[in-house]
């Protein structure tokens, strides 16, 4: 059976219900601010409200994985749910989960999040490239084969990133730079999108690397962070276009009322619409 690949889905969502993401991240301080308790029950109640406000209408939901993780089982059981829930929506579900191994380990995280008999198959999960970007092959075939995809760690908003993503590898090149050709090399070819994206921080002011991987270009920090959607030209430059703009707190401190946050998702949306429309 042939398998559309991520990229291609991912441009329809994003030209279709707007080019948006939307961190899922129980924060136990915005659990606090729903008015729920942080433990297992919260959790539920937080994670169901954001399926059902979002999953219909917004390109990407993207649990952070963490935040689940901390309760055991019962918090992994509430994200699987919160996963078949929102791909049944329609929205694609991006794994924020940052795993980055080699061999036979890699290999078992990307079965995880990749492989379809998994329950937490994911439309795409994001991973950590610096033990090379060769020790990320098992997630980049698994992904391919079963038309998923593949964010990759380049550029990241944290200040202490730069000590080892702005380092200069033997031939000169920056170490981000070196993982974004990497990633260029594997869309190579792809229309209308690749399905390997870098991460790259939207609070960058000046991302000083070339973007044009023919991919997506997750950019975390829009809202709560600093960023806003008039930042992403800036930022991105020609590659704009191809960006998928991350809100978390921004959109998330409007619930629980569920207007709140489809109004808030909307006008985020919009105003990333305009900023790019511009370029």
């Amino acid at each position: 059976m042939t398998v559309t690949p991520f990229g291609t889905r991912l441009r329809t969502a994003m030209d279709t219900r707007g080019p948006l993401c939307v961190g899922i991240d129980p924060h136990a301080s915005l659990l606090h601010a729903w008015g729920l308790d942080d433990d297992i029950k919260g959790l539920e109640t937080f994670t169901r409200t954001v399926v059902e406000a979002l999953a219909d209408r917004v390109a990407v939901l993207k649990p952070q994985s963490a935040f689940f993780e901390r309760f055991g089982s019962r918090g992994i059981a509430v994200l699987e749910k919160a996963v078949e829930e929102s791909r049944a929506a329609g929205a694609l579900v991006l794994m924020d989960a940052k795993r980055g191994d080699i061999g036979s380990t890699m290999g078992a995280y990307a079965a995880t999040y990749l492989d379809p008999a998994s329950p937490l198959f994911s439309d795409a999960v994001t991973v950590s490239p610096y033990l090379g970007f060769g020790s990320l092959r098992p997630a980049l075939d698994l992904a391919k084969e079963n038309g998923a995809g593949v964010f990759v760690l380049a550029l990241t908003s944290n200040p202490e990133g730069a000590e080892v993503q702005r380092a200069t590898a033997a031939d000169g090149r920056s170490l981000a730079q070196l993982m974004l050709d990497h990633m260029a090399a594997e869309n190579a070819g792809a229309d209308p999108l690749g399905s390997v994206g870098a991460v790259v921080g939207a609070t960058l002011g000046d991302a000083d690397a070339n973007l044009a991987i023919n991919g997506p270009l997750l950019a975390p920090g829009i809202g709560a962070q600093g960023a806003t959607p008039a930042d992403l030209p800036g930022v991105f430059g020609p590659s704009v276009a191809n960006v998928v703009p991350s809100v978390s707190r921004g959109v998330l401190r409007h619930g629980p009322d569920l207007n709140g946050l489809r109004d808030s998702a909307r006008r985020f949306a919009d105003e990333v619409r305009e900023a790019v429309s511009g370029v």
